[in-house]
């Protein structure tokens, strides 16, 4: 239901109100939601609630001021910034600071929708899995509350079963040693691939992740980023309530990714589109880790050594290792990388040849539709995994935080769409250079791993096309929208 009284149709009164969780890529994923909807249904307007953390994500200004340059109609607002002590959790993890960031945020979310609500009917809040602490602040305005799943939906099941696991062990799951979970209709998954945060039943990111994945059955409904083709075991299972029952609706509206010009003109994205134009085509592997992807110094010089040993091309961003500090971690973005300090001596001018190191940063999504590049290591963040499919690229699984490691084993064992990047054992993580060496030739010559990324490519044209599932299922949901009251 709208919270404003006025509820005639007009093309300015019907809103619909997105709040993504304080991180780069949730942010994007919520914007082309937004443009997505605003492509197919002109009629409503779209206001984003921002969140502005005190501690890095990245930064998130460039990419809304030319957001709010190209598309006037999506429009942002800023939620006062919020003081959150350093201590305010014990838990190592990001995801940790940011729940406990957007409880202190339900004041202001719900001032916003009490101000937006008295010049619009607000037709739908729709919300980042992270911020379902906001759920009752809706239901206490009566506006109806959409969950938005930038996971797949294998991720989603995984979360609506999350009680049920919780409820039939008492361990933590990083205690399974070489066991693994059932969860219906996926693969088996080892304890230690549960995502990062809830290793550790004792850990306050797994009690938020416990909370959240109780709330999310009470949403309207769930909009994942995902089609049909791609999870459809995943999705079936949802439907059919073997997660949890009764399962809220699901709409899946994807592969939404992002568009590749909010960069366009940085010096970066000039020498990147320059040296792949001189390369063959499908010849160059892409490594690219996300804005939290860090490696130690260890690990980068094994990667330099089994790039150099591969013999192949490749372009790869490389970021400064993280600091020992967890909250300096948390709170100050890297410095930028000294190439010839992190790497092996000599390694830039052997290679110089055939690969080009950028740092920290790359137009990944231009880099990937480019017609030279045949491959992609990737942390497996699941934009990542829609923007290598929809560009037809086949990719090499290295996970490395949140949800990575799932996403790995529903993408290698599921789906077969990946190869693995295996650790050395009893090395904390550690890839050795021959197993980097070995996955950067097998991920240029496997051509059946390159005829199932082909075809997935084609089910995501596909999905997004006029006949097709994803906006298909936009419109019914646009239609619940409108006929809400």
């Amino acid at each position: 239901m709208g919270s404003n009284n006025n509820n005639n149709n007009n093309n300015n009164n019907n809103m619909i109100v997105l709040y993504p969780s304080p991180a780069m890529g949730h942010l994007i994923s919520m914007v082309e939601l937004a443009k997505l909807i605003l492509t197919h249904h002109p009629s409503l307007s779209i206001t984003i609630l921002m969140t502005t953390p005190p501690y890095n994500t990245g930064s998130t200004s460039p990419y809304i001021n030319h957001v709010s340059k190209t598309i006037p109609l999506i429009h942002f607002h800023h939620l006062p910034i919020i003081s959150l002590p350093l201590n305010s959790t014990s838990s190592p993890h990001h995801e940790a600071l940011a729940m406990e960031l957007l409880h202190l945020n339900n004041p202001h979310v719900h001032h916003a929708l009490l101000s937006l609500s008295q010049a619009s009917t607000i037709r739908a809040f729709i919300i980042d899995f992270f911020c379902c602490v906001s759920f009752d602040v809706a239901r206490e305005l009566g506006i109806h509350t959409y969950l938005y799943c930038t996971s797949g939906a294998a991720c989603l099941g995984l979360f609506l079963y999350f009680p049920t696991l919780h409820n039939t062990t008492t361990k933590s799951f990083r205690e399974l040693d070489n066991g693994t979970l059932d969860v219906p209709e996926l693969p088996p998954i080892p304890g230690k691939d549960m995502p990062k945060p809830m290793l550790d039943r004792f850990d306050k990111a797994y009690e938020g992740f416990l909370y959240m994945a109780m709330k999310m059955p009470k949403s309207k409904g769930i909009i994942i980023n995902t089609f049909e083709s791609l999870e459809y075991r995943a999705i079936t299972a949802i439907r059919d309530g073997l997660y949890v029952n009764p399962s809220p609706p699901i709409h899946c509206i994807g592969p939404l990714i992002a568009s590749a010009d909010h960069n366009e003109g940085r010096e970066e994205e000039k020498r990147c589109r320059s040296w792949l134009d001189s390369q063959p085509t499908r010849s160059v592997v892409f490594l690219c880790f996300g804005s939290l992807g860090l490696f130690s110094m260890e690990q980068l010089r094994e990667i330099a050594i089994g790039l150099e040993r591969s013999e192949q091309r490749f372009l790869w961003v490389v970021r400064s290792p993280p600091v020992d500090d967890q909250m300096e971690r948390l709170l100050v973005a890297p410095p930028e990388p000294t190439l010839q300090t992190l790497l092996p001596e000599g390694f830039l001018d052997r290679t110089k040849d055939r690969g080009l190191v950028v740092k920290s940063w790359a137009p990944q999504v231009k880099v990937l539709s480019h017609v030279s590049v045949g491959g992609f290591v990737t942390h497996c963040g699941w934009n990542s995994i829609l923007e290598a499919l929809r560009a037809g690229v086949p990719m090499v699984a290295w996970p490395l935080y949140a949800e990575q490691r799932f996403n790995r084993v529903v993408m290698v064992e599921e789906m077969k769409l990946c190869l693995s990047m295996e650790e050395l054992e009893g090395s904390d993580g550690l890839v050795s250079a021959e197993e980097i060496d070995r996955k950067v030739r097998q991920v240029l010559i496997d051509s059946q791993l390159r005829e199932r990324t082909m075809e997935a490519r084609e089910s995501a044209k596909a999905a997004l096309s006029d006949e097709g599932s994803s906006l298909k299922a936009l419109d019914e949901l646009a239609k619940s929208w409108m006929s809400s009251e």
